[in-house]
């Protein structure tokens, strides 16, 4: 397989098994605690819900939805995908049986669990770090950032801080078999290119596995949607977010894995921006534009490849 212009999570996967692997969401019904501080301001669940998860259901009740609903037949191997709230709040000793039953099904390569930097508590680190070598599956931390900025993240309402994602990646990073990522979201209020490339550079300085990155969206009934209908929030363009990304994508080390690059929220629920494009041909026009300018992953990282 020749080296990719973007190491993509569908790419990274199918070069690690030989084959492609898929995410299957569960949901565990943890409220994220930031909601009692107001919630982040961009943030409704409902937006990147699936339409076949209910909470009430047990997990391997949902994992079977998942493999119907979204695998579909065309994979057989997927990561239960911790992606709803703040799962990782929970006390330990729910968490682990959850997290052993899900590893223990064949079709199970591991766990994403996407989270909060100021919930990833030592009391879990320590004993999952067991479970994952006893397996012998992947555990991926996908870590809540959005920004390296106090002033966004204060804008944003995250509680917490830069340092609370520094410390977090150290204590994961100690155990030694967990990969580690970070989310980041592009064009929020205040923030120029250079403040949205300082992000990239910066966590990815500090050796993260994975990037999930996305554009700001406007969702229906959230704050955000105010300061946008108050004029207080400029958004990307399909165009000007392409030309973005391909100032980005240079500068991320080659090895690092893209799970994503723009934001799929329900169209019922996204006010701004609609671009009203496929993320399939969102793909093809960003490849094109990277042909185009002749710019690839990895480029003027240091840890560059050529395609």
């Amino acid at each position: 397989m020749s080296s990719p212009v973007i190491r993509t999570f569908s790419y990274h996967y199918r070069e690690k098994y030989g084959h492609g692997v898929g995410k299957i969401p569960v949901d565990m019904g943890q409220l994220c605690p930031n909601r009692i501080h107001g919630g982040c301001i961009f943030c409704r669940p409902a937006s990147f819900t699936p339409s076949y998860l209910n909470n009430t259901d047990d997990l391997l009740r949902q994992v079977a939805a998942g493999k119907k609903h979204l695998l579909k037949g065309r994979f057989k191997k997927y990561f239960a995908y911790f992606q709803q709230e703040t799962c990782t709040a929970l006390p330990v000793g729910q968490l682990l049986p959850a997290f052993h039953l899900l590893l223990t099904d064949a079709d199970c390569v591991g766990l994403i669990l996407s989270t909060r930097p100021d919930y990833v508590k030592e009391q879990l680190v320590k004993p999952l770090a067991e479970l994952v070598n006893k397996t012998g599956k992947e555990c991926l931390f996908e870590l809540g950032l959005q920004s390296v900025h106090e002033r966004s993240l204060k804008l944003l309402n995250r509680n917490h801080s830069f340092a609370d994602f520094q410390d977090a990646l150290r204590r994961l990073k100690g155990a030694g078999c967990f990969e580690l990522g970070a989310h980041l979201i592009f064009g929020i209020p205040g923030e120029s290119e250079e403040d949205m490339l300082v992000s990239v550079r910066t966590v990815c300085e500090l050796g993260v596995n994975a990037l999930k990155l996305h554009h700001l969206q406007v969702i229906q009934d959230t704050p955000l949607q105010k300061l946008y209908e108050q004029g207080k929030v400029v958004l990307f363009s399909q165009e000007e977010y392409f030309g973005f990304l391909l100032k980005a994508l240079p500068i991320i080390p080659a090895e690092v894995t893209i799970h994503r690059l723009w934001a799929t929220a329900h169209p019922d629920l996204l006010v701004a921006p609609r671009w009203n494009i496929l993320a399939s041909r969102l793909s093809r026009g960003l490849m094109e534009k990277m042909a185009e300018m002749g710019v690839w992953q990895g480029q003027t990282s240091g840890c560059a490849f050529f395609p």
